[in-house]
């Protein structure tokens, strides 16, 4: 998502996304400080990130880099969720973390690394906000931003090894409503626009399996499913339905990641 149009997940392809100009989002109201990282900035560090932030569409399904592709944005999704997805060499792929409002995409630029194996697509739809890859690393060489992205990078390692684990010790049915939870948390709302087949492929499992496990779900009264729209209407529900892991990845980033506003 860089200089032409942008990929769509549904085809994958080795060679990097490219990008559409800004342009006009219909969204009320758009604030970079929506985004939980910019919102924890001291002022006058925000001021001088924002000036140099480009407002975004973030459609479903667009990838914005493809493995071992040079990055060159960072992103801060405001309400959108971007999927990290690792692909094998036969197309098949699974997801091993979420980013959404409460982080920023491409960590990669200001650890050193300028491209990374994994793929970065548009789970849910909405908007962001985008910084060039010299300007993040300049950021990085101040004290607070360079403590603030470390922090938030531990976490994202720990959402990333507890994918893992869940995904090679506990059932469909507990890896589903950990996504759920994971994904509400940074979402405004308690709908989900996502397909089966896109859940399946996220988490690395046949349709049929999801399937099946969502009808579970829909049968103890904790979700409804329609066309594509999942709504949640029982969270306390998948909570104590799902696993640690949950509890565990939610802990850390509100342990690692504190809540508040930019002075």
């Amino acid at each position: 998502m860089d200089s032409r149009s942008p990929r769509r997940a549904n085809k994958p392809s080795r060679r990097a996304a490219s990008s559409t100009r800004p342009r006009a989002i219909a969204h009320a109201d758009p604030d970079p400080r929506h985004n939980h990282l910019l919102n924890a900035l001291p002022a006058s560090d925000y001021e001088r990130i924002a000036a140099h932030l480009e407002l975004v569409p973030m459609a479903l399904g667009e990838v914005l880099y493809e493995s071992g592709s040079k990055m060159r944005h960072v992103y801060f999704p405001t309400s959108s969720i971007v999927s990290l997805l690792y692909v094998m060499e036969n197309g098949s792929s699974a997801e091993i973390a979420v980013v959404g409002n409460e982080g920023i995409v491409g960590i990669s630029l200001f650890m050193g690394g300028e491209s990374t194996p994994s793929r970065a697509v548009v789970q849910s739809a909405g908007q962001g906000y985008r910084l060039k890859a010299q300007a993040i690393k300049e950021e990085f060489n101040r004290a607070p931003v360079l403590h603030l992205l470390l922090r938030y990078t531990q976490a994202l390692i720990t959402q990333m090894a507890q994918t893992a684990v869940c995904n090679r010790h506990h059932s469909l049915d507990q890896q589903l409503c950990r996504w759920l939870l994971l994904s509400l948390d940074r979402l405004r709302g308690d709908e989900l626009v996502m397909t089966q087949e896109l859940i399946a492929n996220m988490l690395g499992v046949r349709r049929e399996g999801v399937t099946e496990a969502a009808t579970s779900l829909q049968r103890a009264g904790l979700i409804t499913y329609r066309r594509g729209h999942i709504t949640v209407v029982d969270r306390k529900g998948l909570e104590q339905r799902t696993c640690e892991c949950y509890e565990v990845v939610k802990k850390e980033y509100d342990r690692l990641l504190p809540v508040r506003t930019a002075q």
